[in-house]
């Protein structure tokens, strides 16, 4: 999701701040990696690793071998090789960083799949490179009139041109295996070109197409999540979420990818709290976890047959009880315990928060009263003989 200032004009130039081919402010380009290793140099002796990222539509990106040792750097347009063809696109990472991505990315450097840059785009590249990505909305629409009259259960969510024109994408979804043999030659008849069917899933899908997510921002699939990791209902349960699918599902339709960023740090607090669904024996009765807060570091019970009243515990307390039972043991009842700690909780309140005790209307009170003297007093100077009489 580029701003209108810094997308990019047909001679691939930036309209807005004009860095070469980039975001000058570094964004505004979708999974852009910001290389913190620029200013630094090469000790003496080694060699640049002569391997570079390249972007494409989208987010796509690729790493290249630079076989001509090109002087290139973040924004050129560049023309790689393909198959058949070349593709152009924008560099994205070049430098010691590129090894860092590989690595991490698991690619082997030493790979034949591993394709090389050709040359820095000339205009002619760039220009039918641009023309072909003007055509790009025109065929998608066209492309699902085509699906939906061969009532193909297939949504076509994106199309990409290569950079030569010679080969276009089409990225789908599907829940089922689609037969599109027909589609595919519609396709080729219809845009004279030829033709590539990528299946893709529905947060592979919302990643290419971006968007604004319920917290306000961009899309982490858009922006900077590589990796899409499973997530499970579970997830929402140890955070003691609502299970409500309208706010635990994001923009693809499945769970959020953020129900995992604070999983963890969940599952190492709730070590210390005993399990919800062991029951707490007294000799005044059974009692059975109603609720537990996670930050506090609190749990209520109830007696069975009282269930209107919560008997407020710490995990410490919890698990002594649970290691008395577990032994063949009772407590006498739930009350010794929550006394402790109504009592530990009245010994931390030495301390009185002066600005969160007083009232927001402080400032209002004083000047309503004065306002009420001084009309008052207005009025005895007005009729002092009712002054007098008073």
């Amino acid at each position: 999701m580029a701003c209108s200032s810094c997308s990019t004009g047909k001679d691939g130039q930036p309209k807005g701040c004009k860095n070469n081919g980039t975001c000058g402010t570094d964004g505004c380009n979708k999974l852009t990696v910001f290389d913190w290793l620029s200013n630094m140099s090469l000790p003496g002796g080694v060699e640049p690793f002569n391997y570079v990222e390249v972007r494409f539509k989208n987010g796509r990106k690729h790493f290249y071998k630079n076989t001509e040792n090109l002087s290139l750097s973040i924004g050129d347009v560049v023309a790689t090789e393909a198959n058949p063809g070349h593709d152009v696109g924008m560099v994205s990472l070049t430098g010691e960083l590129v090894r860092v991505q590989m690595k991490k990315k698991k690619e082997n450097p030493d790979s034949d799949e591993i394709l090389k840059i050709y040359r820095k785009a000339s205009q002619k590249d760039i220009d039918v490179w641009q023309e072909a990505r003007s055509r790009e909305e025109k065929i998608k629409q066209r492309s699902r009139q085509i699906a939906i009259r061969l009532n193909l259960s297939m949504k076509i969510s994106d199309v990409e041109f290569q950079g030569d024109a010679s080969k276009a994408t089409f990225y789908y979804t599907a829940d089922d295996r689609v037969d599109f043999r027909q589609l595919i030659k519609e396709f080729a008849r219809e845009f004279n070109t030829r033709i590539e069917m990528r299946q893709i899933g529905l947060r592979q899908e919302a990643a290419r197409l971006g968007g604004i997510g319920s917290c306000g921002r961009e899309l982490c699939c858009s922006t900077w999540l590589t990796d899409f990791r499973s997530v499970s209902t579970s997830a929402a349960r140890y955070q003691q979420l609502s299970l409500n699918p309208q706010k635990l599902a994001g923009q693809c339709g499945k769970l959020k990818c953020c129900l995992n960023y604070e999983l963890d740090t969940y599952l190492e607090a709730l070590k210390s709290f005993p399990k919800t669904d062991v029951k707490l024996k007294t000799k005044k009765g059974v009692a059975v976890c109603q609720k537990i807060d996670i930050f506090k570091g609190l749990l209520w019970y109830a007696y069975e047959g009282e269930w209107m009243t919560w008997h407020k515990l710490s995990p410490e307390q919890a698990n002594k009880i649970v290691a008395i039972n577990k032994k063949g043991d009772v407590v006498g009842s739930l009350e010794e315990y929550e006394l402790e700690i109504q009592l530990e909780e009245d010994d931390k309140k030495g301390f009185k928060d002066a600005v969160g005790e007083d009232s927001l209307t402080r400032f209002d009170k004083p000047k309503n009263q004065r306002k009420r003297k001084n009309k008052k007093r207005k009025k005895r100077k007005g009729n002092p003989s009712k002054s007098k009489n008073a």
